[in-house]
């Protein structure tokens, strides 16, 4: 019985360094010293100021700014409670919260039918990017409220466009946040007045 003791003890002990501190160690120093930006999160910088992330979304409100997938993760895109809302498709409030998102939607941008994506809340809740087809609906908003036109606008849209992967793996998509900060580069809005 000893000795089967000591022999699970020196093979907990073993695979304890093994697993639990040098291959964590070995893929961390293999991540930073070849994937550097990725391992780190992706992070977006503006004049030196870290503004977000190339993985998780955030919220914009206004004319001026392109608006993202509504989130159901925590107060809104926080990271640390990840999730969707689970209403299934019957679910009245799930009617009624996407109702009130196109109204919302329709109000500030067209009355044309609004993509599926501007107001249902995707599976992880923290989706950074909108189909080209959610760009383009609030494209002419946008441009009003830059005092851009709407082919200026589009090339941002399209310079922020990621094709599908390998030309085949998933759908075209919009990051957000990078176009949104293309915008502020390109078309700055004017600064309030103290």
């Amino acid at each position: 019985m000893g000795k089967q003791l000591a022999i699970a003890l020196r093979f907990t002990l073993l695979t304890t360094l093994l697993l639990g501190l040098g291959y964590p160690l070995l893929v961390t120093v293999l991540a930073q010293t070849f994937w550097k930006q990725q391992a780190n999160g992706e992070l977006l910088l503006q004049h030196g100021t870290l503004v977000g992330s190339r993985w998780i979304g955030q919220p914009f409100h206004g004319a001026a700014y392109f608006h993202s997938r509504p989130s159901a993760a925590g107060s809104g895109y926080d990271a640390t409670s990840s999730g969707g809302s689970n209403w299934s498709p019957s679910s009245a409030r799930l009617a009624d919260r996407v109702q009130a998102s196109v109204a919302a939607e329709q109000a500030e941008t067209s009355t044309a039918p609004v993509p599926v994506d501007l107001v249902t809340a995707s599976g992880s809740g923290l989706d950074p990017d909108i189909t080209p087809a959610a760009a383009d609906f609030q494209a002419a908003r946008v441009a009003r409220a830059r005092h851009a036109t709407l082919s200026q606008v589009q090339q941002l849209i399209d310079r922020n466009t990621d094709q599908r992967q390998f030309g085949l793996l998933g759908e075209p998509r919009v990051h957000v946040l990078a176009l949104n900060l293309d915008l502020d580069r390109q078309f700055p809005l004017p600064q309030p007045r103290p």
